[in-house]
């Protein structure tokens, strides 16, 4: 007869007397196989299943909860994958007016700027509410992209002076891709 011990997990209970050879009845009758595991062989128990995917599920939602990614971490793998063309070179942030400027009493509150170096490019950024205005020097044709996490780019065009921009305000975690020519270059990734 099948049943569930207090744990949950089925057991098939058998009176003594009727267990074949090499196996018998454990604490609580539980069917113990000859390998000494209870609840017979494996193949009992069939394979993967919707209960099993079910039971998936829940774990990583449990996991979540109880035992969410740090913060940091997260913004250490968002960074690990801007840099996945591995051959991108990486430009410093040397200017931020949140930590870099001065405050101006009275002033209405001023659009973020950003200055990024690689050797001799300078991208100079700015972050409004309404998007990012920007621009390259020495100015030179490039592809720009706005990334936004794993999945999210934008491609931005630039013109023959170097300016760009986007009409889309970053609203998390965004970096700057950029291709020139033979070159690809990834800005460090900062919250908006």
């Amino acid at each position: 007869m099948n049943g569930m011990d207090d744990s949950g997990f089925p057991h098939e209970e058998l009176p003594d007397g009727d267990l074949p050879d090499g196996e018998f009845a454990g604490p609580d009758g539980q069917f113990v196989g000859p390998d000494g595991e209870f609840g017979g062989p494996e193949e009992d128990f069939g394979g993967s299943g919707p209960d099993e995917d079910l039971l998936e599920e829940q774990l990583r939602r449990a996991a979540a909860v109880l035992d969410p990614v740090p913060e940091g971490l997260l913004q250490l793998a968002l960074e690990a994958y801007a840099l996945h063309d591995l051959d991108a070179r990486v430009a410093e942030l040397t200017f931020d007016s949140l930590v870099d400027a001065l405050p101006v009493r009275g002033a209405p509150q001023a659009p973020r700027m950003l200055t990024f170096q690689a050797g001799e490019l300078t991208v100079d950024v700015e972050v409004t509410g309404d998007g990012l205005i920007g621009q390259l020097l020495p100015p030179r044709p490039a592809r720009i992209e706005v990334l936004g996490g794993p999945r999210t780019v934008l491609p931005v065009p630039v013109d023959v002076l170097g300016r760009f921009t986007s009409d889309a305000p970053p609203s998390g975690p965004f970096a700057l891709r950029l291709r020139t020519g033979e070159d690809v270059i990834v800005t460090e990734w900062l919250r908006a």
